[in-house]
Order: structure tokens, then C-alpha cells, then sequence
């Protein structure tokens, strides 16, 4: 059974099954991706980029990535609609990060646990205390 939840894009209270939408905001989404999959569809516009396709359907740049990430619209059959990264803006074709910063992250992950790794391996320190039995 669905939880209640509020939609992501209107804020309204709905029973969220499989979307994160609710079902007016899901309607207006369908429509949206039949006008950009019918602007591509075109032989000319097969190769629009992203900031083509927004002049011309008049639509949100951000319903467009989401097509693009949930692979209704496909970068092999569309060689020139990239997205931006969303660490530094350089434009990809997929997932959510660009190699440069994939690999950085990485790093960085490595970095700590290692960091993390030498805190657990160091032995700990021997402690005395001295009490006075006269006090």
C-alpha cells in the first residue's frame, strides 16, 4: 500500500506508489516529453542541444534533464543532448558526475578512509593514575 506524500512538483498531498509526482503533475510530464520527443523526432532537430530544445518547446530545463536521467531520452540516439554535471556544470551524457569529478571524490573517499583506518590502528595510550590514600 502507498504512503502519503507531497508531490515534488505542486506540493499537493497524494498516495506515492511508483511516481514522486502526483497524477495531474504526471499528466502534465507526459505531455511534456511528447512535444520534446516530437521536436527530435524531426531529421533537423536530432541533433539539438539541451539549450535548443528549452528555445523551442518553451518547457523547463530541469522536466528535460529528467528525461535524459530516468532514459526516456537517450544520448546514443541523440549524439548532441548532454546535461550538466552537477558538481562543476561540464556537460555529460550520464549519471550525475563527470569523470574529473567522480575521480576526485574518489580520492577524497580514500583519503578519509585511510585517515579513519590510521586513528583505529593506533595503539592506545598507557594511562596512570596515582591516588593518594590520605586524602
Amino acid at each position: 500500500m502507498g504512503e502519503l506524500a507531497n508531490c515534488a512538483q505542486c506540493g499537493t498531498v497524494f498516495v506515492k506508489n511508483i511516481r514522486d509526482v502526483c497524477s495531474a503533475c504526471y499528466r502534465k510530464e507526459e505531455e511534456a516529453f511528447t512535444v520534446v520527443y516530437q521536436f527530435l523526432r524531426k531529421r533537423e532537430n536530432r541533433e539539438a542541444t539541451l539549450s535548443e530544445i528549452v528555445n523551442a518547446t518553451v518547457l523547463g530545463k530541469e522536466m528535460i534533464i529528467k528525461f535524459i536521467k530516468t532514459k526516456r531520452l537517450r544520448t546514443s540516439e541523440f549524439p548532441k543532448l548532454t546535461y550538466p554535471c552537477e558538481r562543476c556544470g561540464v556537460d555529460i551524457v550520464r549519471g550525475r558526475f563527470c569523470a574529473d569529478c567522480t575521480d576526485e571524490l574518489k580520492k577524497d573517499l580514500e583519503r578519509y578512509d585511510s585517515t579513519k583506518k590510521d586513528a583505529t590502528e593506533r595503539k592506545p595510550e598507557r594511562v596512570y593514575y596515582a591516588f593518594d590514600r590520605n586524602d
